[in-house]
């Protein structure tokens, strides 16, 4: 594993440590009592892993998380039991080398096992993406009917909770309320909406003031000795649109703060969308890195 800032952290294993599951970007390593997430640096797009990754972007998506888990832990409780860089105490962690450690402090948290809902938590507060594709069709998002004359990234009259379903593979499926409810029980999922509501409204209007639009977001949460808990990673521009306010004019679509200019690269090329991907250049993975580093810093007020 790479030590310098410039190098990528890619793949993952931990001396004596069982790796649990692989995801298109997280490692999670089961710590008996616990699991510990790392974010690597991989990225995706068009639901393929690019080849090389964007440096750094690991620990912007967990330092990005540990700022919203911090400014929300008073509307929900969360699987966060320690930043990782004050958690190598844990006795599981004892024999992995110094550089090992160094490297993982940033990017890595340790956390409660929860077992996750199997319904993504989604909630939309602009219309973009495949929302404002349905609207052109059918003046819905999802099934729930919206006002007429919404142009694309058009704000909503109220944030909307759009659930889908999770895909082992390929594409979540979007599903009705009625759905979630029928997949979670009608009161877990009404739990689950009520509180990714009111962590978007929150999140949505603390961004705001710091000059980004969080135009929706997804949440996952879990199920912690029998009560609903926020898991995972927490509004980043992974799992969220981020837009920059002072550039928002709606009837386009907009710039954003996450896979932009790997999406837009990847448009240009003679590439069918399937595995294996192309390598991305130099200056790509520069542009990259800096829209999420100063996602880090306009969020946060600090530099990473």
């Amino acid at each position: 594993m790479a030590n310098h800032d410039n190098d990528p952290v890619l793949q993952l294993e931990l001396p004596g440590i069982q790796k649990l599951k692989s995801g298109k970007v997280r490692e999670i390593f089961d710590l008996g009592d616990a699991f510990l997430f790392v974010a690597s640096d991989r990225i995706s797009a068009f639901d393929c892993v690019m080849p090389n990754g964007i440096p750094r972007k690991g620990e912007v998506l967990t330092q990005i998380s540990h700022f919203w888990f911090d400014q929300t832990e008073n509307l929900v409780p969360n699987h966060r039991l320690a930043k990782a860089g004050e958690s190598f105490h844990v006795p599981a962690l004892a024999g992995i080398p110094a550089d090992l450690k160094a490297s993982l402090a940033k990017r890595a948290m340790i956390v409660k096992k929860a077992k996750p809902l199997t319904v993504e938590c989604i909630v939309r507060g602009y219309l973009a993406g495949s929302g404002w594709k349905e609207y052109r069709k059918s003046q819905t998002v999802c099934g729930i009917p919206l006002p007429a004359g919404l142009q694309e990234s058009s704000e909503l009259p109220e944030p909307i909770f759009t659930p889908s379903t999770k895909a082992e593979s390929g594409h979540d499926e979007n599903i009705s309320f009625d759905e979630a409810k029928k997949i979670l029980g009608d009161d877990l999922a009404k739990q689950a909406s009520d509180l990714s509501l009111k962590i978007y409204r929150f999140a949505r209007d603390y961004a705001r003031q710091r000059g980004i639009i969080i135009a929706d977001t997804k949440f996952e949460f879990g199920l912690h000795d029998g009560k609903l808990i926020l898991i995972d990673e927490v509004l980043t521009p992974d799992s969220s649109r981020f837009w920059p306010a002072d550039q928002y004019a709606p009837g386009k679509g907009q710039p954003s703060f996450d896979k932009q200019f790997v999406r837009d690269y990847l448009e240009t090329l003679d590439w069918d969308k399937t595995p294996p991907a192309p390598a991305l250049p130099v200056e790509v993975v520069a542009k990259t890195q800096a829209k999420y580093l100063e996602a880090y810093e306009k969020l946060t007020g600090k530099k990473l």
